[in-house]
């Protein structure tokens, strides 16, 4: 067995770790500096209880638009640093500005200036500890992989693509037709061997990623199970991986995929769709004033550098496949498509000046508010495609069509975790994330995609 020394942080701990020591860390300071240099507006007591709630609630939700909860971006000091910096400066603003929440403002405006500082320097000094220290290679998690010869490095660099804290010691092969190391970048072992890698390197977790059934022989089934018998760690690779990536990944499931269904329960749950219709209507509602109020800047924009129409509507294939026409503002050059229909691409020359700013903001997709209304469309699903495109990815990628299960969305998971799809892998990839919110889709996972489309918008990151 392993080692019980050696100590490993899942993904999930690792978040829950930052969150709750960004907020105590901050708590922590904030009191320490009232408590000393006698500044009443920094203590946390039974008087100002509200406002310590308030000041934790501000922390998480600007920590999360700023990606501190990135566990790739959270391992390097420059982009966190960053989105420590933002984080810190718009939490003290709006702690100060709402007064009707948060303690009144103090006489002395000093204090504020204490505040502002207090909070950016105890989390910039904690997040340096967390990259030097809890992001090193002394917290990596090392296991073995049971698997075909093929597939072992596909899958090894995608657990450790996921999660740089992942090292692979090696694979057990269950491909008999392959009896040597298919790729000796990755070691093969017998079930001895990994044994003793077990006993002798800290290895915490089997992962079975063979789709050969047959592969795993009886040696390696009774092995397996008394390591699970003895307490180790032994999952299921789509398991692992859907943990790490919050995709499904369709691709090494097969047709087991289908078991799967039924997708979450909130698809079938009248309640959840009640909320879903409500919270769509008022989105738009809010989303059509805000329509109304930048359309005399977007009018003015498309006259100067986007020369034309100002509406672009286009069919999209919907719920259950049935097509509908989606409305956007117009970022394209006329007849952009005489050669026929293109994937959206990287600097993609049909986009005017304009139009890469309408794009960069997210802002030509404010007219897809009344596809919502009309009910063609949610705030949240995957993304509608044409049904062009629809037909090519259903015939390259499986299961492409589970993604119409649902209404397609202004917004997704697939939208807020990859980038625009320039080819049939960038779609697959987008499928998975797909699924995965068709299979977990709940309130909660609404409210992640929402902070983090905001976070999308505030970074420029549309294309």
């Amino acid at each position: 067995m392993a080692n019980s020394s050696s100590i490993h942080f899942e993904i999930s701990e690792r978040k829950v770790l930052l969150r709750v020591i960004d907020v105590c860390v901050i708590l922590f300071s904030l009191h320490l500096v009232g408590y000393f240099f006698d500044m009443n507006y920094f203590m946390i007591n039974l008087d100002q209880w509200l406002g310590s709630v308030i000041l934790c609630i501000y922390i998480l939700f600007f920590a999360t638009v700023f990606e501190l909860y990135d566990l790739q971006k959270a391992s390097r000091i420059t982009s966190t640093l960053q989105g420590v910096f933002y984080t810190g400066i718009l939490t003290s603003l709006a702690y100060l500005l709402t007064p009707f929440l948060t303690p009144v403002l103090p006489d002395n405006r000093l204090q504020i200036f204490y505040f502002t500082a207090t909070v950016l320097i105890s989390l910039m000094s904690w997040r340096s500890i967390y990259v030097k220290l809890f992001a090193s290679s002394r917290f990596d998690k090392k296991i073995i992989i049971v698997a075909d010869a093929v597939d072992a490095l596909e899958i090894s660099s995608q657990l450790q693509s996921a999660d740089p804290n992942y090292t692979i010691i090696g694979y057990i092969n269950t491909d008999r037709s392959i009896d040597m190391g298919y790729d000796d970048r990755i070691a093969v072992l017998t079930v001895a061997e990994a044994e003793e890698k077990i006993r002798k390197e800290n290895v915490r977790e089997i992962v079975i990623a063979s789709m050969n059934s047959a592969g795993i022989t009886t040696q390696i089934y009774t092995w397996l199970i008394e390591l699970v018998e003895n307490g180790f760690s032994v999952r299921e690779y789509s398991q692992v991986y859907e943990e790490m990536t919050d995709r499904v990944p369709v691709n090494f499931v097969g047709k087991d995929f289908y078991r799967y269904f039924p997708f979450a329960r909130s698809n079938q749950n009248r309640l959840y769709q009640v909320y879903h219709r409500c919270f769509d209507v008022f989105i738009s509602v809010i989303g059509l004033i805000g329509f109304v109020v930048i359309l005399p800047l977007v009018l003015f924009g498309n006259l100067l550098a986007n020369r034309g129409p100002l509406f672009y509507s286009q069919t999209r294939i919907g719920r259950n496949r049935k097509e509908f026409e989606i409305l956007k503002f117009r970022t394209m050059i006329r007849n952009a498509e005489v050669d026929g229909a293109q994937f959206t691409v990287k600097k993609d020359s049909r986009v005017t000046a304009f139009g890469k700013l309408l794009r960069k903001t997210r802002l030509d997709e404010i007219p897809q508010f009344f596809n919502i209304l009309q009910g063609n469309m949610s705030v949240i699903g995957p993304r509608p495609e044409r049904p062009v495109f629809v037909k090519k990815l259903t015939e390259k990628i499986p299961f492409y069509e589970t993604r119409h299960v649902v209404k397609p969305g202004l917004t997704g998971w697939a939208q807020v975790k990859a980038s625009y799809g320039e080819s049939y892998e960038d779609h697959l990839k987008k499928l998975q994330y797909d699924l995965y919110y068709i299979k977990k889709r709940s309130i909660f996972l609404d409210i992640r995609i929402l902070v983090k489309t905001l976070s999308t918008v505030i970074f420029l990151k549309g294309q």
